[in-house]
């Protein structure tokens, strides 16, 4: 913060002033420093003794720090000497500020990279930002472009500033969002397949990470989401979040899952619902169909039906497979609104070819059991199942029609 202008990697406002937060039009050098610095450290130098030749290191960053937005380029000083004035246009200024931080966070990096002194944590070592990744409001209204560093065939930046990503599969407790309605990470992920298609093109080695959070924050009744349900006679307990995370889980497929909580809550009001995500990925490993679907099933788009979130699509993307939620009898009537209730959410993953094709189908109801819930599954057909809130499995296979519920544990 004390560092003159040149060298400062903060926002420099006009009048001299720093403001707390990183510009991609400061210099680089400090970013590398600042990596070098973390793990030189007693503790990272301790770390490298105790587990020598680790075959994998994530150094995981909360990545939170406030960064200048593209919106608000111009308080910094150093902007208008930075870019080319052919850039000035939303679209320009996003090309270049999304280039810019793909330097400064890998400089970062090599930073702590250079800064360790074993020689499997420099080869092994990987770099994951929280929040690295586009978030869930592609779509959802016209302005979500304001906190978008989207270009054309380029969603973010991100694949090519981190090693991977750890996003937000939150149900806020800010925001208007649940977990049964169509403003919910459930539907607004889907809008993240086709982009962990091109994070995985301009990065064939990115680590994806799903962070979960049902928005609980006990000490403030007015916005904690249990309470919101609560309010609306629901029930909200360990089942209905696995079933969610479940859901989730299926169609994304992440490397790995991380549950927030605030660091007030205590382990037994946390744990039940903890083990219930403990629980969702041992049956993966435990059950060999589970993890046959999981190494090789193809996500199965719905095709009749375009995603909700339809404002200002970027052309290059209004082609894109972008709504996997399966049809069912349970479906309220369209067209749908951000606030409409989805009674049951059903998606399928689909291996083999005509005609002994097999789908795994994963349902998910909330709100409650249901009961001879009919799914149509694209090309081939209607089956019955049973929903609940905690979610459950059905394996179907094309050569007889038959259907069998897969017991996770």
């Amino acid at each position: 913060m004390k560092l003159p202008s040149a060298l400062n990697p903060n926002v420099v406002k006009a009048d001299g002033s720093v403001e707390p937060k990183v510009s991609p039009f400061g210099p680089i050098q400090p970013w590398a420093e600042v990596g070098k610095t973390w793990t030189t450290t007693d503790i990272v130098k301790r770390l490298q003794l105790w587990y020598p030749n680790p075959p994998l290191v994530l150094f995981v960053s909360n990545n939170e720090h406030p960064k200048l937005r593209w919106k608000n380029a111009q308080l910094d000083e150093r902007y208008s000497s930075s870019i080319d004035k052919t850039k000035a246009g939303e679209k320009g200024r996003r090309e270049v500020i999304g280039r810019r931080w793909i330097d400064r966070y890998r400089a970062l990096q090599a930073g702590m990279r250079s800064g360790l002194n074993d020689t499997a944590w420099k080869k092994n070592s990987i770099f994951v930002g929280y929040g690295a990744f586009p978030g869930l409001a592609f779509g959802r209204w016209k302005r979500w472009t304001d906190y978008s560093l989207t270009v054309t065939n380029r969603i973010a930046p991100w694949p090519l500033a981190w090693d991977g990503a750890s996003a937000s599969f939150y149900v806020h407790d800010w925001d208007p969002s649940t977990d049964y309605t169509v403003f919910s990470p459930l539907i607004g992920s889907m809008n993240w397949v086709f982009m962990l298609d091109e994070a995985y093109r301009l990065n064939p080695n990115f680590w994806f990470e799903l962070s979960v959070w049902d928005g609980h924050q006990p000490k403030r009744e007015k916005t904690d989401k249990r309470a919101y349900y609560a309010k609306r006679g629901q029930t909200y307990n360990p089942d209905r979040y696995a079933g969610m995370i479940k859901f989730g889980m299926w169609l994304l497929r992440p490397r790995v899952i991380r549950e927030f909580r605030n660091p007030d809550q205590t382990r037994a009001r946390v744990e039940p619902y903890f083990l219930e995500i403990l629980q969702a990925v041992d049956e993966i490993h435990r059950n060999a169909v589970l993890k046959e679907f999981w190494r090789v099933g193809k996500l199965l788009p719905n095709r009749k039906w375009k995603h909700p979130y339809q404002e200002n699509i970027p052309v290059e993307y209004k082609g894109k497979d972008r709504w996997f939620l399966l049809d069912t009898n349970m479906d309220p009537k369209r067209p749908w609104t951000l606030s409409t209730e989805i009674p049951v959410f059903t998606l399928a993953l689909e291996k083999g070819v005509l005609p002994t094709r097999e789908w795994l189908i994963v349902v998910h109801a909330p709100l409650g059991n249901q009961s001879n819930v009919e799914v149509t599954i694209p090309e081939y057909g209607t089956v019955r199942v049973n929903a609940s809130p905690k979610g459950g499995y059905y394996h179907l296979y094309e050569v007889d029609g038959k259907l069998e519920r897969i017991d996770g544990t």
